[in-house]
């Protein structure tokens, strides 16, 4: 199963990322890997949990919290029920880069800390914790955050906490590398909507286009290619849920051919477009 690379990005006016999805996910088995924590709720149902080299099974809901860069399955693939799942995605840093050391903090902190190795978390605090996660996506933002530092502190104080024992196969980006996946990152955010300049991308990591083509392909285990249109392709499943044409969208997010937009779509998704828009129906 190839690893991927996912970027994350958080929502306008926020520091972090909340999603709630109703459905699973339609794109099939995702491993993959991200700088972010997360946070994943499902309520109920049973199911797969793959995490870093953690194998087990999940009865009546689940709640973990991941580290970054620990490889992990999509959680909503192989389940028996499928109800939804509450997903928060934020970076160590989201409130500042010292934040987590005010001492008043201090069982946080150490909750990031444990986190590297996943956090399995009981039914007692599922049903505690549970119910405010799914407030988030209706609460202002001030709200979301003052919520979201309560979840933390719940997790933090939790005594029926399992460590998975995941992280045997982290990915640790060192601050150089890091920097640079971010440059390059915020390059494709700008300019995906046209051609994009190699040589351009190359410099901003500071390599020639063969030794960034390889770099890149070594770090994400993808093709700065493939990565680009997937991104495009996210972009579209956006638009997708609007009443443009799909060759209007296919154009908007950088493709300038129809037909090559429909076989990249495919093969990110494993559907068409068209058949992606009526799954939102």
């Amino acid at each position: 199963m190839k690893l991927q690379f996912e970027r994350i990005e958080p929502e306008t006016g926020s520091s972090f990322k909340v999603m709630h999805h109703t459905e699973p996910d339609l794109c099939g088995v995702y491993w993959h890997y991200h700088p972010e924590h997360e946070i994943v709720y499902i309520p109920e149902g049973s199911g797969k949990c793959h995490i870093g080299q953690h194998i087990s099974r999940y009865e009546n809901g689940y709640l973990v919290f991941i580290g970054p860069n620990v490889p992990h399955l999509n959680f909503g693939h192989g389940a028996d029920l499928y109800s939804q799942e509450m997903v928060v995605q934020l970076r160590e840093t989201f409130l500042g880069d010292h934040f987590l050391h005010r001492p008043e903090l201090v069982a946080i902190r150490r909750l990031f800390e444990r986190a590297h190795r996943g956090l399995y978390f009981g039914e007692e605090t599922r049903e505690n914790v549970g119910p405010l996660l799914m407030q988030l996506p209706g609460l202002n933002a001030f709200d979301r955050m003052l919520t979201l530092l309560r979840i933390f502190q719940d997790l933090a104080t939790a005594i029926d906490v399992t460590p998975l024992h995941a992280d045997g196969i982290r990915f640790d980006l060192n601050p150089r590398e890091q920097e640079r996946i971010n440059r390059i990152s915020r390059y494709v955010e700008a300019y995906y909507r046209q051609p994009i300049n190699m040589q351009e991308v190359a410099d901003l990591a500071n390599l020639t286009i063969p030794a960034f083509c390889r770099y890149f392909k070594r770090l994400t285990q993808m093709t700065f290619t493939d990565f680009v249109n997937e991104y495009r392709v996210n972009q579209a499943r956006r638009l997708l849920n609007s009443s443009r044409t799909v060759a209007d969208i296919s154009y908007e997010v950088g493709f300038n051919n129809l037909s090559h937009f429909n076989k990249t779509f495919r093969a990110v998704t494993g559907q068409t477009p068209s058949a992606y828009r009526h799954e939102l129906v």
